[in-house]
């Protein structure tokens, strides 16, 4: 009989590497959407929910062997206006409620949550290299993670291991790399601000692989970054795209401009970083397939 696995935000970049994933691994995945019911994309049956609340579909969480929750509003499309991160956090803290909910609700709770979290969480640092063992941030960014992470911690008390993901800038056909493909597609690309924020980067395909791992790991739980073990400079990742895409780097974009146009966001996500490293990850013996970004690019640009 296969494992059941519920996914929050599983129609989403990589909510749907990872139920395709899963479905090929044997698993049987379920994902929870706002969408209608029905038979779901590639074998994986959609189940109504309302993103904050957990009626309807705790009958499958009764019994099954994880749940994985990636629910959040995108943060990286339009500008950061109050309404938008009001919904930015909502959209975490409501799901993350109604899961923690859930699983005080049913009788045979699943083994596993996986919840979902972002580097964010360290804050912009500087070049301070950073692990799991690191102290939070500051900045908008840093609270939302603290407050996303913290959504469901009270199942630590119900006996089910709670695995939390710190994921970094994820690199695949969609998601933030084809948005910043864009303008080197259009001979118009450069290296935003200084080029000396780092960038904590993974590809799609060890994301997926590596929660499967953590999935099927009993010994996990807590905190684990994942982020491939060599990140760069900003200057480096577009440089990057340009020579994938065989396109010119121009000039750089003058942060006080990147600002103008996006305000909070550009100060945080496209003139920030952080230098993250896997440490607990590469110790629990996972094997990175993709570790050098030059790779990695490639593989992505050269599949499109």
């Amino acid at each position: 009989m296969k494992k059941r696995v519920l996914v929050t935000g599983g129609t989403g970049f990589i909510g749907s590497a990872l139920c395709a994933e899963l479905s090929r691994a044997g698993y049987e995945p379920i994902v929870l959407s706002r969408r209608a019911a029905g038979g779901g994309f590639a074998g994986v049956r959609l189940l109504h929910w309302d993103a904050h609340s957990a009626e309807g579909w705790c009958g499958e969480l009764d019994g099954a062997f994880a749940l994985i929750n990636l629910a959040g509003e995108n943060i990286g499309s339009g500008r950061w206006t109050a309404r938008k991160k009001t919904a930015i956090r909502r959209s975490r803290l409501e799901a993350g409620q109604a899961v923690a909910a859930a699983f005080a609700a049913v009788k045979k709770r699943p083994r596993v949550l996986v919840q979902a979290s972002a580097i964010g969480w360290y804050g912009d640092r500087g070049d301070e290299v950073l692990d799991e063992g690191s102290r939070p941030g500051s900045g908008y960014l840093s609270s939302i993670g603290r407050e996303w992470e913290g959504s469901t911690e009270v199942v630590d008390a119900l006996d089910v291991r709670r695995v939390v993901l710190r994921t970094g800038v994820v690199l695949g056909r969609g998601g933030v790399l084809s948005r910043a493909a864009i303008p080197f597609r259009l001979f118009a690309g450069g290296v935003p601000g200084s080029g000396r924020p780092w960038v904590s980067w993974i590809h799609i395909e060890d994301v997926v692989r590596a929660i499967r791992f953590l999935l099927e790991r009993e010994d996990a739980r807590g905190a684990y970054n994942l982020t491939a073990p060599g990140a760069v400079r900003s200057a480096e990742f577009y440089r990057a795209i340009g020579r994938a895409l065989r396109r010119p780097v121009w000039a750089p974009v003058p942060g006080l401009l990147l600002k103008a146009v996006f305000g909070e966001m550009a100060r945080e996500l496209m003139l920030s970083g952080q230098r993250v490293l896997p440490k607990r990850l590469l110790e629990a013996g996972f094997e990175f397939k993709h570790e050098r970004l030059e790779e990695a690019m490639g593989d992505i640009f050269g599949g499109w």
